[in-house]
Formats: C-alpha cells, sequence, structure tokens
C-alpha cells in the first residue's frame, strides 16, 4: 500500500498538507473510489501524534477529520444511489480495480448495514461501502446512524490514540514507523482473509 511506501516521510507530508490536505485525504478516502489508495489509519495516527507535539490543535483536528469521515460516506452514499451502478461495468485502471468494487460488495452481502461501521476499519472496503449502501438504496437513517458510529470511533478514536500515546510514552515518534506497520498489517488482515476464502460462485461450483 502507499502508506507502506511513503511512512519514512509521512509526518512531513501531514505537515506540509495540513488542516485542508488531511481533510481531503480523509473525504476522499471515505467514499471517493479513486480515493482508495491513501493512508487511512496510519494517516490519522501520525496527524495525532503531531497533534501532542504541538503541530496541530487536537480539539480542532479530531472534529475536523470526523466531519470529513461522514461527509466523505455521504458523499459516496448518494453518487451509489444516484450513478454507482455504472462501476460495476466500469473498465479497470489505474485508479480503478474492479475486483475491489467485487470483494467489498462480498464483505457487504455478508455482514449488511454492520458494513458501514465496520468498514471503516478496513482499507479499500472502507471506500467503497458507503457506494454499495447507495446502490442498493439503504435506508438513510440506517446509513447516517452506522456512518457518524463509525467516523468517531474511526476519525476521533485513530487520531486520539495517537495523541494520546504521543503524550505518555517518550519520544514516541522513534517508534512510529513500527506503529504505522503494525496498523497496516491489523487492517489489511481482513482483506487477506477474505481473499482467502472462494468467491461464492466458486464455492457453488465446488458444491
Amino acid at each position: 500500500m502507499m502508506s507502506l511506501l511513503t511512512h519514512v516521510s509521512l509526518p512531513h507530508l501531514i505537515q506540509i498538507v495540513g488542516y485542508p490536505g488531511l481533510f481531503a485525504a480523509v473525504f476522499l478516502e471515505s467514499g471517493v473510489f479513486f480515493g482508495f489508495f491513501l493512508p487511512g489509519a496510519s494517516m490519522l495516527f501520525t496527524a495525532g501524534l503531531l497533534a501532542s507535539q504541538g503541530f496541530f490543535n487536537v480539539w480542532a483536528l479530531i472534529p475536523l477529520l470526523t466531519l470529513a469521515a461522514i461527509l466523505g460516506d455521504n458523499a459516496g452514499y448518494w453518487f451509489g444511489n444516484k450513478v454507482g451502478v455504472t462501476l460495476f461495468f466500469r473498465k479497470d485502471s489505474r485508479f480503478f480495480k474492479h475486483e475491489y468494487l467485487e470483494r467489498a460488495k462480498d464483505f457487504y452481502d455478508k455482514h449488511g448495514a454492520q458494513t458501514i461501521f465496520l468498514a471503516r476499519f478496513i482499507p479499500i472496503v472502507r471506500t467503497f461501502a458507503p457506494i454499495l449502501a447507495g446502490i442498493t438504496k439503504m435506508r438513510y437513517v440506517t446509513f447516517i446512524t452506522y456512518n457518524v458510529l463509525g467516523a468517531v470511533s474511526w476519525g476521533a478514536g485513530v487520531t486520539f490514540a495517537g495523541f494520546y500515546l504521543g503524550r505518555r510514552v517518550p519520544n514516541m515518534e522513534h517508534y512510529l514507523m513500527y506503529v504505522v506497520l503494525a496498523i497496516i498489517v491489523v487492517t489489511t488482515l481482513p482483506i487477506f482473509w477474505e481473499l482467502r476464502k472462494p468467491r461464492p460462485e466458486t464455492a457453488r461450483k465446488l458444491q
């Protein structure tokens, strides 16, 4: 993933883009189909860590990122509701892989409305889940409930974790690389687990 390739410079990149860049990144990854490659949780944790060092005001940062996550999911939902079904007929490109959409759909079919909450912690699925909710016409009240709960748990929770550990653990920045790697491993494990499972049509053929 891109975050794995750029983790060394991630703190510097976040300082350069500042509040507007962080807002845009969270918004895009939360529901705009070409935003799936953005760093996600590792970016939130690093931003929180930087806030503990005075680079950001954490009490402004957390509401901002939570709002970006909520609005990003909403954008994905309404996109899916209006034109999202066309993604199933879209050809692969540099910024879109049909396989990602199919895997997100499998996850959505398995977990239903809870996917909107659970997907917050799973790269790629996080981006496509609200689009699928829009395509399937999930009740908006149900969607926004899981959306807000997920945004607070992920956007606020991971950011605050970075801030808290930055305040509590001496020289936490020296361990950032290992923490980011751990976040990447933990958040990508569900994807590899799903990839190991036979697709529904494959499973039927094996019966």
